[in-house]
C-alpha cells in the first residue's frame, strides 16, 4: 500500500498543542476503516504471570503449546488480510516473550505514535523494538511517556477528539502521573480527556470498554465504573453489554475493522451473536492458546492507519 509520509521524527509534538496531523498514517478513532495494522510476533511467546488471567491459567495447570499458538496467530493475520488490511509486524526479539501484544508498547494518534513506558521488567525492551519499527515504517513519534508507567491498553479513543484513559496506580500497569502527562498533551491538542482509575485486576481499560462502530461500544457493565457508563451514554453511544465471565476471557477485547466489520475471538459468543443480529460481518479466529496468556485481539494490535471519521 502506497503511503505518502510525514518525515520520521523522534518528537513531533509541539508544546502547547497545534501538532500537525500526519500525512499518510494515523487514526482519529478506533472504528474508522482499518487500512494498516501493527502486530507483534508470536515467535517467542510463552505464558508468564503477567495478569490475573495468565496467573489463573498457570495455577490451574494449563499447558502452553507453541505450534498451536503459532497456527492461531497465522489465522488472525489471515483474517486481517481477508478484510483488506495491510499487516506490519515488529521484528522478533528472543528476549521479549510478550511482544505479541503490540497494543501496549505504543499508541497511535493522528499526530504520530506515542511510545509508552512499560511496567513489568520483562516487557520494557518492547519499547525499543517499537521505536525501530516506527523508524523503519517512517511514522513520526509524537512523544515518549516519561512521568511514570503507562501501557497502550489504557489509551482508549472513544470518538474523534475524545479519549478515555485508564490508570491503576503503583501496583498496576499504568500510573496516574503518566495518565495526567498524556492528559495534558491531548487537552493541549483540543481533545476531551476522561481519566478513570480501575482495579489492577482488570489490567487495562480496553478489557472492559471497546468501540465497535460510530456511537456503538461493547462494555462490561459489571466491571466498568458507572461514571464511565454514564459518560458514554451522555455521548449517545449505544452499549452492547458483554457478560463478566466472557469479558474476563477477553470476549470484550475486540477490534473494529470499520464498515460494520469486527474481529473477535471465536469464544466471544454474546458479542458475536449481538453483532450478527445487527448485520455485522464477523471475523472470529480461534485464539485460545494466546488469550490464556492474558491478552485478546485488541491487545495484539495497534492501528497504523484508519480512515478519518
Amino acid at each position: 500500500m502506497d503511503q505518502p509520509t510525514t518525515p520520521f521524527s523522534l518528537r513531533a509534538r509541539r508544546e502547547g498543542g497545534g501538532t500537525p496531523i500526519l500525512n499518510g498514517w494515523g487514526a482519529n478513532s478506533d472504528y474508522g476503516t482499518l487500512r494498516s495494522v501493527l502486530l507483534g510476533p508470536i515467535d517467542n511467546y510463552k505464558w508468564l504471570k503477567t495478569s490475573s488471567l495468565s496467573k489463573k491459567t498457570l495455577r490451574r495447570g494449563g499447558v502452553f503449546e507453541p505450534k498451536i499458538a503459532t497456527a492461531q496467530h497465522a489465522e488472525m493475520v489471515s483474517a486481517y488480510e481477508s478484510a483488506g488490511v495491510e499487516v506490519h509486524t515488529h521484528s522478533a526479539d528472543s528476549e521479549l516473550p510478550y511482544q505479541v501484544y503490540a497494543r501496549d508498547s505504543s499508541v497511535m494518534t493522528p499526530f504520530g505514535a506515542v511510545i509508552t513506558n512499560m511496567s513489568q521488567w520483562w516487557r520494557r525492551g518492547e519499547n525499543y523494538r517499537c521505536i525501530e519499527t516506527y523508524e523503519r515504517l517512517g511514522i513520526p513519534i509524537y512523544d515518549f511517556v516519561t512521568a511514570g508507567h503507562f501501557e497502550g491498553g489504557d489509551f482508549n479513543v472513544i470518538e474523534p477528539g475524545s479519549v478515555l484513559i485508564g490508570w491503576e496506580g503503583d501496583e498496576g500497569r499504568s500510573q496516574e502521573q503518566a495518565a495526567k502527562q498524556l492528559q495534558g498533551w491531548f487537552e493541549a491538542e483540543g481533545w476531551e480527556v476522561r481519566l478513570i482509575d480501575i482495579d489492577p485486576y482488570y489490567v487495562h481499560i480496553d478489557l472492559m470498554v471497546v468501540m465497535l462502530a460510530h456511537k456503538l461500544a461493547a462494555v462490561c457493565l459489571e466491571c466498568t465504573d458507572p461514571s464511565v457508563v454514564d459518560w458514554l451514554r451522555a455521548k449517545n453511544i449505544e452499549i452492547i453489554p458483554v457478560p463478566f465471565q466472557e469479558t474476563m476471557a477477553l470476549g470484550c477485547n475486540v477490534v473494529a475493522l470499520g464498515d460494520d466489520r469486527v474481529l473477535l475471538p471465536a469464544a466471544s459468543g454474546t458479542l458475536k451473536e449481538a453483532l450478527k443480529a445487527r448485520g455485522f460481518t464477523i471475523y472470529d479466529p480461534e485464539l485460545s492458546m494466546i488469550t490464556q496468556g492474558g491478552g485478546g485481539v485488541h491487545c495484539m494490535c495497534q492501528s497504523l492507519k484508519r480512515d478519518a471519521v
